[in-house]
């Protein structure tokens, strides 16, 4: 029996698991912030806008949360898993990465911009685009790889914290984002023909795919 290589490696299976619980830890907190944020951004709101735009905010599970804006829906979800980035990633040029490695391990919540009618009809197909997703490590330091959210990408992890005003800045960006990227409609040569099950189907549960922009891609342009 080779001892050494037996005492190494529970050595590294309990760092492994101190790290990740306290990172997993980390990020539920700052879940469980997120939802303050999200309902004090709803009372706000919906101080100054028509009743039929109001804001909504549900808590769906631990790691759910759902906010309706209008004609979108955002869904916020924390996942389950933490993460380490691949030696590509830029978190490895920081240097604060590179004084300690185990801070290239994050948890992620992820921002997604759905319409709201696919809830309303339960149009399963209908497509939600990530907007935005927060990674969370053992620090508390957080960056953001999302739409518009500049300011907030990785050149500035380790200098900023997850708080109250940090998150609501995450939220009102992908709430912007959302307000601003609208339903364009299908060029014609791509609906011209439909068959009668899919009509059907139309007609019975409104279930045709739908999405905001098909063809849509997370462009590296806007993270920041």
């Amino acid at each position: 029996m080779d001892k050494r290589l037996r005492n190494s490696n529970i050595a590294l299976l309990q760092h492994k698991q101190t790290l990740k619980a306290e990172v997993d830890r980390i990020t539920a907190e700052a879940f469980n912030q997120l939802d303050v944020v999200l309902r004090e951004i709803v009372v706000e709101y919906n101080q100054h806008l028509d009743p039929s735009q109001h804001f909504s905010i549900e808590r769906m599970s631990d790691h759910i949360l759902k906010l309706v804006v209008g004609d979108d829906t955002l869904i916020f979800a924390r996942h389950t898993n933490i993460f380490q980035f691949d030696r590509d990633h830029a978190v490895w040029q920081k240097e604060y990465v590179a004084e300690d490695a185990d801070r290239a391990y994050a948890g992620i919540i992820n921002v997604y911009d759905f319409l709201s009618a696919s809830f309303r009809y339960d149009r399963d197909e209908d497509i939600g685009y990530l907007i935005a997703r927060v990674f969370v490590n053992k620090d508390n330091s957080f960056f953001v790889e999302g739409k518009r959210q500049r300011g907030m990408g990785v050149d500035h992890y380790g200098t900023r914290q997850v708080d109250h005003d940090n998150l609501r800045r995450i939220v009102e960006t992908a709430v912007k984002y959302a307000a601003e990227f609208d339903l364009l409609v299908s060029p014609y040569d791509s609906v011209k023909l439909t068959d009668l099950a899919h009509m059907k189907l139309e007609i019975m549960a409104s279930k045709v795919k739908t999405g905001k922009r098909l063809g849509f891609r997370f462009n590296s342009d806007d993270v920041l």
